[in-house]
């Protein structure tokens, strides 16, 4: 098969995918489309082609636009250009659009069920929401962003959907060539930042090491939701949109229902935000399990629920932890991270026997492949609410309820 990296093909875009991008057909083969949107007509050149039945390409040049298009207001957002974004060409009801299609996709294909998604917007807008990110360091010392699906390094002085405090007090600095950066920015207005070195000496997976070499502001970040503030490592597990953490908290409280005196589960809890909320519901005579693999965020929910002696705190593998004598839960809450919980996960939910299921996901097809486990076991979808949390991006978090 001919090599058609570099090449330039006239394409008819078609649905969006899974990823950020659409998908189009060329002679016999599938050609996933960045920087395009369904219906349009489009020159895209093909920027990776390893053979087989499927290649990637970027759309250079719009021959028939869709009527949402607009233009980027990110100067980085363009093809060869930052990897982050990847709906700044669409208007804000198009990225939602393109979104519940995703979640109806990948629930229809993967689980089998037919549902009619609506992705609810957040207050804000597009701009200036993301409190947590991690930044490159090119040669020249100067901070930016990867490429999509590259290690090449972007160079940027601004950010669009970056929240004040993060890029912006970082672009006139210098650092380390190599380096990558992680920033956050608290509820207080702080600014966390931590320079990172690869080990070269140690290996994870393939890749070196990230070892922390400089830091700016504190090694605690103050957060506020669901009433209460909270304490964490400056750069552990939040929601990095600033009301995602307060609107999930309420659905998950909202859906939860455990009776007074219950026990629920809440596994994957990072710092302890759902196990507050359902520590409330079942009152002092009940029961709420958290379980967390990272130990620093076991060590973070248990200082921050001391106040809550009805939460017992377990730091472990969630797989690991199931396999204790822990009481039987009526409600289980999981917040697993973006491949899903996997079968052994759902099936020792499921053993357990809960009432009803409350599946917080950040991937779509993640989500779609345990609901199809749980229902072997009996489980069905009942209700589900997707939200907008990572505006100008594919990503989004999706809220699914359970029962038997």
């Amino acid at each position: 098969m001919t090599d058609w990296n570099g090449r330039r093909l006239e394409v008819e875009i078609g649905a969006v995918a899974h990823g950020g991008h659409c998908v189009a057909r060329a002679e016999g083969r599938v050609v996933f489309v960045r920087h395009a949107l369904p219906g349009e007509r489009v020159v895209v050149s093909i920027t990776e082609d390893k053979g087989g039945s499927f290649c990637r390409g970027d759309a250079v040049e719009i021959l028939s636009a869709s009527p949402e298009r607009v233009e980027p207001p990110c100067v980085f957002a363009r093809p060869g250009g930052c990897g982050g974004c990847d709906w700044q060409h669409a208007s804000a009801a198009e990225q939602r659009r393109l979104k519940a299609f995703v979640i109806e996709e990948q629930l229809s294909r993967l689980a089998d069920v037919q549902w009619d998604v609506e992705v609810e917007e957040l207050a804000g807008g597009l701009s200036h929401w993301r409190t947590r990110t991690r930044l490159a360091v090119d040669r020249a010392g100067h901070i930016g962003f990867r490429a999509h699906r590259s290690h090449r390094v972007v160079p940027v002085d601004d950010c669009v959907i970056a929240a004040p405090g993060t890029v912006d007090v970082l672009a006139d600095k210098e650092w380390t060539p190599g380096a990558e950066l992680d920033v956050s920015v608290d509820a207080t207005g702080r600014t966390h930042a931590s320079e990172l070195l690869p080990d070269r000496g140690k290996l994870r997976s393939g890749k070196p090491v990230l070892r922390p070499h400089r830091v700016l502001g504190s090694s605690v970040a103050v957060e506020q939701a669901a009433r209460r503030e909270w304490r964490l490592a400056a750069h552990g597990f939040w929601q990095v949109h600033p009301d995602a953490a307060d609107v999930l908290a309420e659905v998950v409280g909202e859906w939860a229902a455990v009776p007074d005196g219950g026990v629920a589960w809440d596994l994957y809890a990072g710092v302890g935000l759902f196990a507050a909320v359902l520590a409330g519901q079942v009152g002092p005579q009940g029961t709420v399990i958290a379980v967390e693999s990272s130990r620093q965020a076991a060590e973070d929910s248990a200082e921050n629920l001391a106040d809550l002696p009805q939460v017992r705190v377990f730091a472990g593998k969630v797989e690991d932890v199931l396999l204790s004598d822990l009481p039987a839960p009526d409600v289980v809450v999981l917040d697993p991270p973006r491949k899903g919980a996997g079968r052994p996960v759902v099936d020792a939910i499921a053993a357990r026997g809960p009432s009803r299921i409350v599946y917080v996901a950040c991937d779509p097809a993640a989500l779609a492949r345990d609901i199809a486990t749980f229902a072997t076991h009996g489980y069905s979808l009942a209700d589900l609410r997707a939200v907008d949390t990572f505006p100008m991006t594919h990503h989004v978090e999706t809220v699914a309820l359970l029962t038997r």
